[in-house]
């Protein structure tokens, strides 16, 4: 079956983080109708391993209107497209201070594939050395803090972590210990 044909595209939103469009598309059994896509720059997801401590970070997320923890993650000003690794090391530096001897691409996660074009990497971070944080403005209530793998575990359960895309990320390190 032939895949679902873009016919037309307008930008119909544009930020310095994203872009929306609306496309006109032609289904595989030749009936038309629109998609409501949320273009956004890759984006790198770290997960800082200090032997038996994870680093997560804290902060206010507008949309939900709550404060989670997660993964440090983002992706580069501007929509610019970095390489992974560089952004990586941009997003740990940037968010924890955390300087890492070495970071392991562990897999790829698509954010929302029914809504969004976003991809992102994800990586384990270790060898790690603490500086300062450089923090965008954006982050400025944002906080940090080592946490265990049974502490994880249970802010999961308890619904102190729910951001899909740090659980998503945590599958992928429990599965490479299995290696």
């Amino acid at each position: 079956m032939a895949p679902i044909e873009r016919m037309s595209s307008r930008e119909v939103y544009r930020n310095s983080w994203m872009t929306v469009r609306e496309d006109a598309i032609r289904r595989p059994d030749g009936s038309h109708g629109i998609y409501g896509v949320i273009d956004k720059p890759s984006y790198a997801l770290v997960i800082a391993r200090d032997g038996d401590r994870f680093h997560l970070v804290e902060q206010f997320r507008y949309p939900i209107g709550l404060r989670r923890w997660e993964f440090p993650q983002g992706t580069a000003p501007g929509l610019a497209d970095l390489d992974p690794h560089e952004l990586a090391a941009q997003e740990l530096r940037e968010e924890t201070g955390l300087r890492a001897e070495s970071l392991i691409r562990l897999g790829q996660l698509d954010v929302a594939p029914g809504m969004s074009s976003q991809r992102g990497w994800v990586f384990l971070a270790t060898g790690l050395t603490q500086g300062e944080h450089e923090r965008e403005h954006e982050e400025q209530d944002m906080h940090s803090a080592w946490f265990t793998a049974a502490q994880i575990e249970q802010m999961i359960r308890e619904g102190a972590i729910t951001d899909a895309q740090t659980i998503a990320a945590w599958a992928m390190v429990l599965l490479s210990e299995r290696d």
